[in-house]
C-alpha cells in the first residue's frame, strides 16, 4: 500500500502542476491538430472515404506520437527547477515509484488530447468505422502507454544531455516501431473492416505484450537512470 501511495503522490504533484500551466496538454493538442488538419487537406477524406479509412489509422498515431514528444521533452525538465530531481534522489520512496507517477500522468494528458481529438478527427476524416468500434477502447490506452512508457524513460535518460531533445525522438521511434506497427493495424482494422476480429485480437495481444515486456525493463533499469551522474 506505501507504494502505492507514493506513486500517487508523485501523480497528483504532476497534475496539479500541468492544472496550474496547461503547457503540455495546450502544446500536444496544437500540434495533433495542425497534423490531423494537414492530412485531411493533402488526402480529401471527404471525396475518398475508403482512403480516408486506409490511411486514418496510421495518420492518427503519427498525430499522437509526435504530440506527445513535445510533452514528454517538458516532463522532467519541471522536476531539474530548484534542485526538485535532487531531492527525489534523496527521497526514502523507491524510484520506480516516481517513474511510475511520472509515466501515469503523462498517459492521462496525452488520453485527454485523444478524448478532444477524436471528434475532431471523425469530421474531418468522414469516419465511419466498419469494424467493432468497441475494440479502439483498448486499442488506444494500450497503444498510448507504450509510447509513453517508453517516452518518459527515455526522457530521464537524455535530462542531462545537451540536445535532449533531440535524443528523445531519435530513441522512442526505433523502439516503438513493432508497437506502432501493432497500432495501426489494429486501428485501421477497425476502421475499415479489412481484418476480422481474430487477427485485430492478435495485434491486441502483441501490442499488450508489448506493454508489458518494456513497462517491465523501464522500472527495473530506472533507479540506475535516476541516481546516474
Amino acid at each position: 500500500m506505501k507504494y502505492i501511495q507514493h506513486v500517487l503522490s508523485h501523480l497528483r504533484k504532476d497534475l496539479r502542476l500541468e492544472w496550474r500551466s496547461r503547457d503540455s496538454i495546450n502544446g500536444m493538442l496544437f500540434f495533433a491538430l495542425l497534423i490531423v488538419a494537414v492530412f485531411s487537406l493533402a488526402f480529401d477524406p471527404t471525396g475518398y472515404p475508403t482512403t480516408a479509412r486506409q490511411i486514418s489509422g496510421g495518420v492518427i498515431w503519427v498525430a499522437i506520437l509526435f504530440a506527445s514528444v513535445t510533452a514528454l521533452n517538458q516532463s522532467w525538465t519541471r522536476e531539474q527547477r530548484n534542485q526538485v530531481l535532487d531531492a527525489q534522489r534523496m527521497a526514502p520512496s523507491p524510484a520506480s515509484a516516481l517513474f511510475l507517477g511520472k509515466a501515469l500522468a503523462n498517459l492521462l494528458f496525452v488520453m485527454a488530447v485523444e478524448v478532444v481529438l477524436a471528434p475532431i478527427f471523425i469530421i474531418f476524416y468522414n469516419l465511419h468505422p466498419l469494424g467493432n468500434t468497441w475494440l479502439l477502447a483498448l486499442v488506444m490506452p494500450l497503444g498510448t502507454w507504450a509510447l509513453v512508457v517508453n517516452g518518459t524513460f527515455f526522457a530521464a535518460l537524455g535530462l542531462r544531455t545537451r540536445n535532449r531533445e533531440l535524443l528523445l525522438p531519435l530513441l522512442l521511434l526505433p523502439v516503438s516501431l513493432p508497437a506502432l506497427l501493432a497500432m495501426v493495424q489494429a486501428t485501421t482494422g477497425i476502421l475499415t473492416g479489412d481484418l476480422d476480429p481474430i487477427q485485430i485480437n492478435l495485434w491486441i495481444r502483441q501490442l499488450g505484450a508489448y506493454d508489458v515486456i518494456f513497462t517491465t525493463i523501464c522500472i527495473l533499469l530506472f533507479e540506475t537512470i535516476l541516481h546516474a551522474e
